[in-house]
């Protein structure tokens, strides 16, 4: 472990020297790229020069006993023995950063909600569901841009589709992938009684177009009048895009935008994460296992989490963690559910690594 850790040293250093070199920093991209790969072993680095000292402090300390006094014997003990408490979160921190991180969990996401069984109810459910995410984005310093939606006419959402930018938003936004089951009295229930509605929420990194390659030849490209808020130009110009990606018959749509220019690209960015997805699903099954784990890796048709507003309770499935309706769905609980989940999966990451 000691010759392992101080070779990684050694190169993060090699890679700051690089860093201040005239010749990569007049080079966007490959100053950029460099960046990226320093900031992502930063972590480890840190952990590993702290093990490291440790352990150096260990062996200097058992070196100074022999000629020690009573007094500085019991020093040089305590410090022994505080310095060896330390190791064991430290290798297990390092061997968990030392597995391979998804390169996914860097990238920015599309986050699509969509209203399921409940009718107007799950409308409202899926819009309550997109404030949850909103202040959860704002509180992390994320920015949010919606760029699609149908709204319900009895509030909330059929449909909505949102960009979240950000450090890492992947790595934390992929929990949340699944079915998500509300079971509380809806607004237009006249006899207090409870209804169960469901949403789904899927998750998809986003795709730069050296990700995926799209053939203009595969696309149809349609133009109509967008409907709704949205000033003058509604119903009066051609400025919603709906595409479809003929191959796959994969089909997006927006009509937010101000105009068809920007429609046409937010398609694009649409088409290109879910093509990614298919692309990623793909890969899997050429694999011929599944997901090492489900946490993190909801499938949309898998329930992951009940809010139940009479009982002020959210239940996550996957690890039976249990919050509060009132902290969760309208504050800034989610924070301690997803931590939750994190810790989960870095747990069985390790036992494998084991």
């Amino acid at each position: 472990m000691r010759d392992k850790l101080t070779k990684i040293i050694i190169a993060y250093e090699e890679l700051e020297k690089k860093l201040m070199d005239p010749a990569v920093v007049s080079d966007p991209k490959e100053y950029a790229r460099l960046a990226k790969e320093h900031a992502s072993q930063t972590e480890l680095v840190t952990k590993a020069r702290e093990y490291l000292g440790a352990l150096d402090d260990i062996d200097a300390a058992k070196e100074m006993l022999h000629e020690a006094d009573a007094d500085e014997k019991a020093m040089l003990q305590e410090d022994i023995a505080a310095n060896e408490a330390k190791l064991p979160a430290l290798e297990d921190d390092i061997k968990f950063l030392l597995i391979p991180a998804d390169p996914n969990d860097e990238k920015d996401t599309i986050v699509e909600i969509r209203a399921g069984v409940g009718g107007d109810e799950a409308a409202i459910f899926a819009g309550d569901l997109y404030k949850m995410y909103q202040r959860f984005c704002e509180g992390r310093g994320w920015k949010i841009q919606v760029l699609s939606s149908s709204p319900s006419e009895a509030g909330g959402f059929k449909t909505i589709e949102f960009k979240v930018a950000g450090e890492k938003v992947y790595s934390v936004m992929k929990y949340e992938s699944g079915v998500h089951r509300v079971q509380r009295i809806p607004k237009t229930e006249s006899q207090g009684r409870i209804q169960t509605s469901t949403a789904t929420v899927a998750v998809l990194p986003e795709a730069d177009e050296i990700d995926i390659q799209i053939d203009q030849s595969d696309l149809r490209i349609d133009t109509y009048c967008a409907s709704g808020p949205g000033g003058q130009c509604v119903n009066t110009t051609y400025s919603a895009v709906r595409i479809t990606h003929l191959p796959t018959n994969t089909v997006v749509q927006s009509q937010d935008q101000r105009s068809q220019i920007q429609n046409r690209e937010v398609c694009m960015q649409m088409l290109r994460a879910r093509l990614y997805e298919m692309e990623l699903e793909k890969q899997q099954a050429e694999q011929g296992a599944a997901r090492l784990s489900q946490i993190g890796h909801g499938n949309r048709s898998e329930k992951i989490r009940t809010y139940n507003q009479p009982q002020d309770r959210v239940t996550d499935h996957r690890i039976g963690f249990n919050s509060t309706y009132n902290g969760v769905l309208l504050g800034d609980g989610l924070s301690s559910v997803i931590e939750a989940l994190a810790a989960a999966e870095r747990a069985e990451k390790l036992a494998q690594a084991v």
